[in-house]
C-alpha cells in the first residue's frame, strides 16, 4: 500500500482521541496510576509527552537500535593468556566504549524514561502513564485492542514527524482527558 502524503499530525484526529477515551475507560486497570500508585495529572503527563518531543528534536529520534552488530567480536578479549590484567581492562573499556557508540539519538521508549530520569519535567510514574496513553491513542489509531505505542514507533517506515504527532496527540488526550489535578496537590 502507498504511503499517504497526509501530515502526520492529521492522522491522529479528534475522533481517535475520543476512541482512545473510550478504551481507556474500558480499561481493566486503571490508567491514570503510576508504579508508585498515586495518580498523575493529565497535565503532568501532558508534559512529560512535551519534554520527549524536546528531547528528540534536541537529540535526534532513531526507530530502533542497530543491534545487528557482531557482538561476539569481544568475547576473544579474555581469551589472550598472555595479556596482562591492566591490559585485558584496558581493552574492555575501549571496547565497550567503541561499542556503546556516541549518538544521542532515542527511540520513543528511551526519550520516555530519560525525560523521566531527571525529574524536572516528569518522573517515573508519568512516564510510565505516558505509555498507557500512547498505547490507548496507537489502539484507537490503529483499531487493534492488542497495538501498543513503542512496536508502532519501531516500523521501519516511521518518522521523526510520525513520532511528533503521537507525542502531540498523547498531551492533547492528556490535557483533555486526564485528571485535573495531582493527588499529593488535592
Amino acid at each position: 500500500m502507498p504511503e499517504t502524503t497526509t501530515t502526520p499530525a492529521a492522522v491522529f484526529t479528534d475522533a481517535t482521541l475520543r476512541r482512545a477515551q473510550e478504551i481507556t475507560a474500558d480499561s481493566y486497570l486503571p490508567v491514570w496510576i503510576g508504579p508508585s500508585g498515586e495518580e498523575s495529572s493529565g497535565e503532568a503527563v501532558a508534559r512529560h509527552l512535551e519534554a520527549a518531543i524536546a528531547l528528540l528534536d534536541k537529540d535526534g529520534w532513531i526507530c530502533a537500535y542497530d543491534h545487528s552488530k557482531d557482538w561476539s567480536a569481544g568475547a576473544d578479549l579474555a581469551d589472550d593468556d598472555s595479556m596482562t590484567v591492566k591490559a585485558m581492562l584496558q581493552a574492555l573499556i575501549r571496547f565497550v566504549r567503541d561499542e556503546s557508540g556516541t549518538s544521542p539519538q532515542r527511540t520513543l521508549a528511551t526519550a520516555l524514561r530519560h525525560v523521566g530520569e531527571d525529574g524536572s519535567h516528569g518522573d517515573t510514574d508519568t512516564a510510565y502513564v505516558a505509555g498507557l496513553i500512547l498505547d490507548r491513542v496507537i489502539q484507537a489509531h490503529t483499531g487493534s485492542d492488542s497495538a501498543h505505542a513503542m512496536p508502532w514507533s519501531e516500523r521501519q517506515h516511521r518518522t521523526h514527524a510520525d513520532i511528533t504527532a503521537l507525542l502531540t496527540a498523547g498531551a492533547r488526550f492528556a490535557r483533555t482527558y486526564g485528571p485535573r489535578q495531582d493527588a499529593a496537590a488535592a
